[in-house]
Order: structure tokens, then sequence, then C-alpha cells
């Protein structure tokens, strides 16, 4: 296991309001083990590109997933270098004015590179990525055939290289600032809710909703 801090580089620094940039490796840990999509930036020949990913933690490793058949995912299996942005919005913050109205948010950088993920491991890669968006799911499936696992790329990139920052004040005010307080000015709290679940097409009648889907339900009520 890693030092309980972040590295504290110049690489790292965040230089836009660097009071909010954070060094907790917990803090790191439960951003990542609370969302379920990232970003991945890398330059293909001279085009930036950013293509959304599937994440999972797996101790001091982000685990992302994608197709054998994407060339994108062939590409930053070379080894090439890489960021993966994690960002969780926690909400909105109402000021005086549009221009100090902000949001409440968490959010992660991390540069590298991938390896590929293979043999064993990565079964269990993928269990692990399976288990952290739908809890408890890997359990109730049937086994993944050859043919999905041959169609399916894991990457492993380190959690070395990474800055977090972490946006949780409320609106600027100031007892001369001159805002009209007769506007209201606060934060309104955003989260994920649950809808109610629904069955496909081909799910027989009255076959009971799995148990990983009533407890994520309940989780996100």
């Amino acid at each position: 296991m890693s030092n309980a801090e972040l590295p504290r580089t110049d690489e790292l620094r965040v230089k836009r309001i660097p009071e909010k940039q954070v060094f907790d490796r917990d803090a790191l840990n439960a951003l990542l083990d609370e969302a379920i999509v990232g970003h991945v930036a890398v330059l293909r020949g001279d085009q930036p590109v950013v293509l959304p990913v599937g994440i999972g933690r797996d101790g001091d490793t982000l685990l992302i997933h994608g197709s054998t058949g994407s060339g994108i995912f062939r590409e930053m299996a070379d080894g090439r270098p890489l960021s993966v942005a994690v960002t969780l919005l926690d909400g909105l913050v109402y000021a005086r004015s549009a221009f100090e109205s902000s949001i409440h948010y968490r959010s992660a950088v991390i540069m590298g590179s991938a390896a590929v993920v293979e043999g064993d491991e990565k079964l269990e890669a993928l269990a692990i990525l399976t288990n952290h968006m739908m809890p408890g799911r890997w359990e109730e499936v049937r086994e993944t055939t050859k043919k999905e696992l041959a169609a399916t790329m894991v990457l492993r990139v380190p959690l070395e290289r990474v800055s977090v920052k972490v946006s949780d004040a409320g609106p600027d005010e100031f007892e001369d600032d001159g805002d009209d307080r007769s506007i209201w000015a606060g934060v309104l709290p955003l989260r994920i809710v649950a809808g109610e679940p629904y069955a496909s097409e081909m799910t027989p009648e009255g076959t009971p909703v799995s148990p990983s889907v009533i407890a994520q339900t309940q989780r996100l009520s």
C-alpha cells in the first residue's frame, strides 16, 4: 500500500485556486470508489481525444475497460502517456452574482500510462469492475465466455501521479460587499437517485428482481 499522502510535485500542483487541492489518499480512494465513469485523454497523431470509460479502483491502481476492437484502446495499451479525469458533481452554489456562482465537486486527474491486464488477473479485474458498478452482480450472472473475454480489454493505470481537488465551500459573501441580501444565496446539494427497476422484454413475467439491483436501488434512494 502506498503512502497515505499524495505526492506534492510541481507537475501535480493545482495552479487555479490551489487551496482546494487535497493530498489525502483516502479522499482519492473515496472519490474513485464512488465514481463509475472517467474520461481518458490521449493523443492520436496530432489530434487529442477524450473517451468516457467505465472505471474501478483496485488498490493503488485504476482499472478501465473497453473493447479489443477499439483503436483507441489498442493505442492506449502500447504504453503511451495518457490522463484520466474523474469528477463527481455534489451541488450547485448559488451566489448573488453569476460570476461568483459555482459548483461543489470532487475531482481527480491521473497521469501516467496503462498496462494491459491479462490471464487470470484479467478475470479478477472484470469482477472488480462489475461489482464496483453493480455491487454483488458478478456473483449472480453466468460465467464470462472465452469469446467475451477475448473481446474485452482491461487496462491498469497506477495511482502514482495524481492531483485531487475538492470544492465544498458556500458562496463568497462579506459584510461590506454591497450585494443585495434580498437575493437568496446558498447551496443546492445534488446526488444520483435510482429510479424504479424495469425488466427487459425477454425476462419472464414474475421473475424476481436480483438482490444486487434491490440493494443498489435502496442505496441510491
